[in-house]
């Protein structure tokens, strides 16, 4: 039996959640998706996530909610980290740090689901190495069930392409998050592996990559402080839908999406 997979581009702040609740529901019924795992990492005001942010993600039907180098950004996030397992930050932070990395879901229609999402090293902070990382976690994965998905979010689009080559075969799905800029080499890689360098990111496109132009222009041009507010104009919901095999364990198909706020 084959079923599909919707993968979100990292939420920007109330643009972004805005378009996820008017979006995707819709979307879902009428594509037959099994199941949603959508990057929240930038949900509060560009930077963070809040309890009643998750909530409000979980709230308009995605599964699971992904962060990354934001995750410590909102304090107020640790304890729904510590209990609530639809939340995952990057597996490969310190064990001793609040909440998950990896995890085994179940979906609607009875099958189980491997979620593994890491922070990648290049141009980012020190963490524990993304590739060992996965390695480990998938193994542990594929004891509960064949189908596995892994997020890297990552700066440097060499190091997610090399970890898509590295599980190639390997994984049902490695997608990359944290630019901003979706990508366009959406494909399946030898070994059933479905793979995109970056989903894009579900907010304001009227922007640089979320925040307002002015501002981000006039840092640049003078290297003073301006503040990086979230725009508001032109929202998209970005992403990528995955078709997996669920014997298998194999995608057979991924197909990018964007979807622009008003279309619904």
């Amino acid at each position: 039996m084959q079923i599909k997979v919707l993968l979100i581009g990292d939420i920007v702040g109330k643009p972004g959640r805005s378009v996820v609740k008017e979006l995707l529901g819709g979307f879902v019924s009428e594509n037959n998706i099994e199941f949603v795992i959508a990057n929240g990492e930038n949900a509060a005001q560009g930077s963070g996530i809040t309890e009643n942010l998750f909530k409000e993600i979980v709230g308009a039907g995605v599964d699971v909610v992904t962060s990354g180098d934001h995750t410590w950004r909102r304090k107020e996030v640790i304890p729904v980290l510590e209990r609530d397992k639809r939340l995952l930050r990057p597996h490969n932070y310190p064990a001793t740090c609040p909440g998950k990395g990896s995890r085994v879901f179940d979906t609607p229609q009875g099958f189980r689901i491997g979620v593994v999402t890491v922070l990648g090293r290049v141009f980012m902070s020190g963490v524990e190495c993304p590739f060992l990382t996965v390695a480990k976690a998938v193994e542990e994965v594929k004891v509960s069930t064949p189908l596995c998905i892994v997020e890297v979010h990552a700066e440097a689009t060499s190091e997610k392409i090399a970890m898509g080559w590295r599980f190639a075969g390997k994984v049902s799905c490695l997608f990359g998050t944290h630019t901003h800029i979706p990508t366009a080499d959406e494909r399946v890689l030898p070994g059933g592996t479905a793979y995109i360098t970056d989903l894009g990111m579900t907010g304001p496109y009227d922007s640089v990559i979320g925040r307002k132009k002015e501002s981000v222009i006039y840092k640049f041009e003078t290297t003073m402080h301006a503040p990086f507010d979230v725009a508001t104009g032109d929202v998209r919901l970005c992403g990528a839908v995955v078709t997996l095999d669920t014997e298998t364990g194999k995608a057979t198909a991924i197909e990018r999406v964007m979807l622009c706020s008003g279309q619904g």
